[in-house]
């Protein structure tokens, strides 16, 4: 209970027994060759629906308590990653899930600290810092013409640290134009200074892929390349200053075959200023505040060239009346561009632990977002966006209670709530019409979401996890939705790990999903890996169970696939 440490969610970091709100923390740095992208890690957690068009790590989009997946903020070590573009690119992460030390997932509004796109929930990619100077090679291949590799170099010295690290991976596709060649790379050195520590963050990416069936009836072709720098600086121990640019583009074919027909090429950059400061209060509790700034453009031969810049201030008070309690209030006001309109985003939050190891929990707060650049002013024959959208905002609300059974069994079990106003949506009257996109009136959510983690040995695992969600459809008024209503009503997973002789990984996972109005499929994942010593080799097997399934509407997913390679560790020396 105590030896979680919570970051995103919260002004500061705090454990998870001393959390308010419902958090979940991936360790990335465990079994780290059982996953091939960061939506594998995403999918150990239920509340959260992957909505991925292709294997490998391609284009997924991230689905949580029933929201859309533009309603979901991504952020790169506290710093907005979100694509001003097309939300579709938010997992398109310049970072290698190697560089990754953890994935913290917020479940339910976070606009009070992260502003815009925190509706649904928040997920927050952390980098990794090395432990001692090693390098790292790996090799495999697979199934459907599939071939990865990467490298990892970690330095470590007396005052400083730095890793590099890239990667690749390609196939040849399962189906015709579902082909794909993903490559990216990162550098971060940090620097411990008198100021306090300097962290800087250079990646890149590369990804091209058959858009078979994505966007339509058409063998389409995709390539995007993204580049992001940040820079964190602590002035003392109480201030910290930090600055992101992300540039990303988009070169999007209709017909692969004939590029001449249609085709478009996107630019869109973002920028982000941060200053965050900390002060103690009475009787223990601390005071929180800051100011940011940020702004997003874009040139493109379809959507035109615009911009827009946002400032805003955000105060957050921490109160600890009693040793059980944790009182925490926030408010975020937001000018958004031209200063026309001023979006305040409020929260509360509070958690008592009526015993030893059992806490409750409950919280409430404002999310909103503003549309992308696609949903205002792209145009093509099959969708329309419109300049005239509204940004769309929701009230959370949610109550739970966690109970620490023993040092070795943790339960959960949340019950939330999601209204929403001006929600986004493309929808249509007829199959033959256009989607258009619109703002819905009348959009609402409830559900509840529980789990069991179960640790009977010190290298065995036991997870359950169960989100069921209920929303009204009323809002459609007898039209067609194209995203929102892609949520899974019943989404569920049982996960088994045990590291067998202290050396080999066995880990197992059956998932099943049932989306709206469909059918309920389970895919079973399989995967073993050697953790000992300086060869691991490894062999992973997804789809088990061969289920022919989709989480996309029209875009089917692989079958069963086998990937299996080595890894070499050359050098390892103990952090001084």
């Amino acid at each position: 209970m105590k030896e979680t440490v919570i970051v995103v969610g919260e002004p500061e970091p705090v454990t998870r027994g001393e959390s308010p709100r419902s958090v979940v923390v991936i360790d990335a740095q465990q079994h780290p060759l059982a996953f091939e992208a960061p939506a594998d890690y995403l999918r150990m957690d239920p509340s959260i629906y992957i909505e991925q068009r292709g294997a490998g790590g391609g284009q997924a989009d991230i689905s949580m308590r029933g929201s859309s997946f533009e309603q979901t903020l991504v952020l790169m070590n506290g710093l907005r990653i979100d694509d001003a573009q097309t939300s579709h690119h938010n997992l398109d992460l310049p970072v290698p899930v190697e560089a990754m030390r953890g994935i913290q997932v917020l479940h339910g509004a976070g606009s009070t600290l992260y502003g815009s796109d925190a509706l649904g929930g928040v997920v927050d990619f952390l980098t990794a810092e090395p432990q001692a100077t090693s390098a790292r090679f790996r090799a495999g291949m697979g199934s459907f013409g599939e071939n990865e590799q990467s490298a990892l170099i970690g330095a470590v010295g007396r005052r400083w640290d730095g890793m590099l690290t890239g990667t690749r991976n390609f196939s040849t596709g399962f189906i015709a134009d579902r082909d794909y060649r993903n490559e990216s790379a990162s550098f971060e050195p940090r620097l411990k200074s008198a100021p306090g520590a300097t962290d800087v963050l250079l990646a890149g990416s590369d990804r091209s892929f058959g858009a078979n069936q994505f966007y339509g009836p058409y063998d389409s072709w995709e390539r995007t390349k993204g580049w992001l720098a940040t820079v964190r600086q602590e002035l003392g121990g109480n201030t910290e200053a930090a600055f992101g640019y992300r540039r990303h583009t988009d070169e999007y074919v209709l017909l692969r075959d004939d590029p001449a027909y249609y085709e478009n090429n996107h630019i869109d950059s973002s920028w982000q200023a941060v200053l965050r400061r900390k002060d103690a209060i009475a009787h223990g509790g601390m005071l929180f505040y800051g100011l940011e700034a940020n702004g997003d453009a874009i040139d493109s031969n379809n959507l035109g060239r615009h911009a827009r810049n946002e400032g805003a201030g955000y105060i957050s008070a921490e109160i600890r009346p009693a040793q059980r309690c944790n009182f925490s209030a926030g408010l975020r006001g937001e000018i958004l561009s031209g200063g026309a309109q001023m979006v305040w985003s409020p929260n509360l939050s509070a958690s008592w632990m009526v015993a030893q190891n059992v806490k409750l929990r409950a919280s409430v707060g404002h999310g909103f977002r503003l549309p992308t650049y696609t949903d205002l002013y792209y145009s093509d024959p099959t969708t329309i966006g419109n300049p005239n959208l509204k940004p769309e905002s929701a009230w959370s609300v949610d109550g739970g209670v966690d109970w620490y059974a023993n040092a070795k069994t943790a339960v959960s079990v949340t019950v939330f709530y999601s209204r929403q106003h001006d929600a986004i949506d493309y929808v249509r009257a007829d199959e033959s019409d256009p989607w258009q996109a619109t703002n819905l009136q009348g959009l609402r959510f409830t559900g509840v979401e529980g789990s069991l983690r179960w640790t009977p040995t010190r290298n065995q695992t036991v997870q359950l996890g169960w989100t069921g969600i209920s929303g009204a459809q009323n809002a459609l008024h007898g039209l067609q939705s194209e995203y929102v209503f892609n949520y899974p009503v019943n989404n569920a997973s049982f996960e088994w790990a045990d590291v067998l002789k202290g050396a080999y990984l066995v880990r197992t996972r059956v998932a099943v999903a049932q989306r709206y109005e469909e059918t309920p499929y389970p895919v079973w994942d399989v995967e073993t890996v050697r953790e000992k010593g300086w060869l691991h080799p490894y062999l992973r097997v997804a789809n088990l169970s061969n289920t022919g399934y989709q989480e996309i509407a029209g875009v089917p997913m692989p079958g069963r696939s086998f990937q299996g390679g080595l890894e070499v560790q050359l050098a390892h020396l103990r952090k001084k």
